[in-house]
């Protein structure tokens, strides 16, 4: 018998072809993480355009083309797939955050990209509003245990945001700016879905771009010990 240049036998063709056919190690492992990462991306979005409640099992898995039977060895509970898809989307808008911080040179520019969103994602805040403030909203009527965990997401924006502002030279007012720029953001989305009004979404962000504007160029402010919020 035959044998390779390190002693090994050398197997017959019909060995080598069943050989090849094998599943790499591992590759098992791959597929399983492809399949949960679909099931939380699809589960994502239907809890964005349909509201977590009115999203089923049956919903998320006919998107994925799954069985029932595949779709437990992944998640046993709705609420399991809801903290995955809050997991999910923290690690996308901080990679999000990384990005605008590579992206723009001054606290203004990167600042003027969350602005932003409200153009960038115009389309779909027209439909379904935003999709933090309409999940945390919907889950504070739920009373569900998982609202604090999904309020983490406004409170991933408000210290990026105070961050900014301190660079802009407004350490003393820094968090009442970003919960301003906040509050103003949210209730824009808000509206534009309502009414579903394109000129008023560009109205609003040109008027929150003249103030970060102002921002800028003023250093920090206190009236009787409260910072003072220019519009």
């Amino acid at each position: 018998m035959a044998t390779d240049l390190f002693g090994g036998i050398l197997r017959d063709k019909g060995f080598a072809a069943w050989a090849a056919k094998r599943p790499v190690r591992g590759s098992k492992t791959m597929a399983n993480r492809a399949t949960r990462d679909e099931i939380v991306s699809v589960a994502d979005d239907l809890f964005y355009r349909m509201g977590y409640e009115h999203t089923s099992f049956a919903d998320i898995a006919d998107v994925v083309k799954i069985s029932r039977g595949n779709f437990y060895h992944h998640f046993k509970t709705k609420d399991d797939i809801l903290d995955a898809v809050i997991d999910k989307r923290l690690a996308d808008r901080r990679a999000m955050l990384d990005r605008w911080e590579m992206e723009g040179k001054t606290p203004e520019e990167r600042i003027g990209h969350f602005i932003d969103i409200l153009l960038v994602n115009g389309e779909k805040i027209k439909r379904y509003g935003c999709p933090i403030g309409t999940l945390t909203s919907e889950l504070a009527k739920l009373s569900h245990g998982a609202q604090a965990d999904a309020s983490r997401l406004f409170t991933l924006f408000r210290a990026w945001l105070r961050g900014q502002f301190v660079a802009l030279g407004r350490k003393a007012d820094a968090d009442a700016l970003a919960m301003h720029l906040l509050v103003r953001s949210q209730g824009v989305a808000t509206l534009f879905n309502a009414f579903q009004d394109q000129e008023f979404v560009e109205r609003e962000v040109a008027q929150m771009k003249d103030w970060l504007r102002k921002i800028a160029t003023e250093g920090s402010e206190a009236v009787g010990g409260t910072a003072r919020i220019r519009i």
